[in-house]
């Protein structure tokens, strides 16, 4: 594998804090696989609620996987025992496309480890819906592409985290990484255009320039870039997650690497939990039509669906506290209208953020960004330290932020922990550097 020649890479542990954080055995949890959230309450119907449409709908198929991902926020692995039928998917199906949807994400766990996964994508692309699949690859063999196109898919992204080492160890399986770039190998032959989907975290951030050239000879003309949250499996490995001033460091090398990969053929796409209104959004973010990041689209451009039927604004909410209802209970458009936990974004404003978020410059026009991030770091929507101007700013008043891990996730779909967001003088930090459980001046 030959270097990048120009880009910078960032590193924000020395070779022995990555050897020992690689080594370190993974931690093991037995998950609770609980019930879907039924029977919960709608509100009455408002004229607002009608005028928001979701254009994008991530649905997990079922939660059975063959691979066990560190950043896995479902903690994805055996099937959820009240999944929703074929019959009921395809039943799914109708009602999306009667709301609007226009393209439809099949995840999972593994999307094709449901029984009916075929059928259901053959429905989506019938019904007039772009129909896509991210996967891990594992077990994407060249019959499966070969029935994803034939179903009507025709686009799919593979996860690939870094490479092989960096990668077989977050996603749990020797050989992931031989099997992800088998995957797009199959789908291309397929007929299928290849997307990739990459974690950052402390293990993968130095990698990105040596994977950005691995992927260009693939052939992978997308590829989206996600933060790794605590959520899931991630709550369990805190030491593996970017810390809010590694955002100095990060987005300098993502725009090197974006401005490369524009040269590869390659469009980075950063994800809404990458942000925010930083020196390099027109780097980043110009290609998109407002050029800058938005504020957070779950319930009001997006819609989540898991396996069980549960509903939510947005796939990667917690579950406990973002499920609007139930498919067996109430039809998908009034859940989507009168579920009070999808209205939480058309309704909030500025004065429902907290912490730096409240006072930042930005604040009307981002909101607090991402509010998954928010929510799983500090337990709710609102604040979100994961921003890159927030950390240029503590930077210049001589601060920095650093989140101290503080108790564990119970061990459930969806679930995270609690962290303790710490302000430190920059002069005083270097002693605390990559350590989570340390406190200090907590906020």
């Amino acid at each position: 594998m030959t270097k990048t020649h120009s880009i910078r890479t960032a590193d924000p542990l020395n070779q022995h804090q990555r050897d020992k954080l690689v080594e370190a055995p993974r931690p093991r949890r037995r998950v609770r696989l609980l019930p879907a959230r039924r029977h919960l309450p709608l509100l009455p119907a408002r004229t607002k609620d009608a005028a928001y449409r979701p254009i994008y709908a991530v649905w997990e198929l079922t939660l059975r996987c063959d691979l066990a991902c560190r950043h896995c926020g479902s903690r994805a692995g055996k099937a959820r025992p009240d999944e929703l039928t074929t019959s009921e998917a395809l039943d799914t199906v109708r009602q999306l496309a009667e709301l609007g949807v226009r393209e439809v994400t099949l995840i999972g766990g593994e999307a094709y480890l449901h029984e009916g996964w075929v059928e259901v994508a053959n429905a989506i692309a019938a019904a007039g819906m772009k129909a896509t699949i991210t996967t891990g690859g594992r077990g994407m063999t060249p019959e499966r592409a070969r029935q994803a196109f034939e179903a009507g898919v025709r686009a799919v992204s593979v996860s690939l985290d870094g490479l092989a080492p960096t990668h077989d160890r977050l996603r749990g399986v020797s050989g992931s990484h031989a099997a992800a770039l088998d995957a797009m190998d199959n789908l291309r032959a397929a007929g299928l255009r290849v997307l990739c989907n990459s974690q950052i975290n402390r293990l993968t951030m130095p990698e990105l320039p040596a994977l950005l050239e691995l992927l260009a000879t693939r052939r992978v003309r997308d590829w989206m870039l996600i933060v790794t949250v605590p959520m899931g499996r991630a709550a369990d490995e805190p030491d593996v997650l970017l810390q809010p001033y590694d955002m100095l460091n990060l987005f300098p090398m993502l725009a090197e690497l974006s401005q490369h990969a524009k040269a590869l053929g390659v469009l980075v796409q950063p994800s809404n939990n990458l942000g925010y209104f930083g020196p390099y959004e027109h780097i980043l973010r110009g290609h998109l039509g407002q050029g800058c990041s938005s504020s957070c689209g779950a319930g009001r451009t997006t819609i989540g669906l898991e396996a069980n039927g549960d509903v939510k604004g947005c796939p990667s909410l917690p579950s406990s506290e973002w499920v609007g209802g139930n498919l067996r209970d109430a039809p998908l458009r009034e859940i989507w209208e009168r579920g009070q936990p999808l209205r939480y974004t058309r309704d909030r404003t500025v004065e429902d953020l907290w912490g730096y978020c409240r006072r930042c410059y930005y604040a009307e026009a981002c909101l607090a960004g991402c509010t998954w991030s928010s929510h799983v770091l500090l337990g709710k929507p609102g604040n979100n330290p994961y921003c890159h101007h927030r950390a240029l700013e503590m930077q210049r008043a001589g601060k920095r932020e650093r989140l101290a891990w503080r108790a564990q996730a119970p061990g459930t779909p969806f679930d995270f922990g609690q962290f303790t967001l710490v302000e430190e003088d920059l002069q005083e930090s270097a002693s605390t550097a990559g350590n989570h459980a340390q406190g200090g001046n907590s906020r």
